[in-house]
């Protein structure tokens, strides 16, 4: 199977699943990479990234901002532009209005890990 189809599925450590479009995950430079079957990976055969760091709740989180940026991307009246720039500012605003402290921890990491 090593068609680029238009969605791609992401799976977290605790074994949720999300389908997302392709060109929606590949703001991610790392999951772009993964997906490049000129890279070799296994994940450009397969269409599947499998995140073992990543647990669902916060992968979850990702695919939300993955779809909100590309939404927003060419918007220039966004209510709030700096939130489509990084989902490090998403985490700060979700601390904010009392998210759990913890999830924003792993929220970070995750955006440290994905760059974005």
């Amino acid at each position: 199977m090593n068609d680029l189809t238009e969605y791609v599925t992401l799976i977290s450590s605790d074994d949720f699943s999300y389908v997302v479009l392709r060109s929606t995950a590949c703001i991610s430079p790392i999951i772009r990479r993964m997906l490049d079957p000129s890279n070799g990976f296994m994940e450009a055969s397969t269409n599947t990234v499998h995140f073992d760091n990543i647990n669902g709740i916060v992968l979850e989180k990702v695919c939300e901002y993955f779809y909100y940026n590309e939404k927003n991307k060419d918007a220039k009246d966004v209510a709030d532009p700096e939130y489509a720039s990084t989902l490090l500012i998403m985490v700060r605003k979700l601390i904010s209005v009392s998210f759990p402290t913890e999830l924003c921890l792993e929220l970070l990491m995750a955006a440290d890990y994905l760059d974005v």
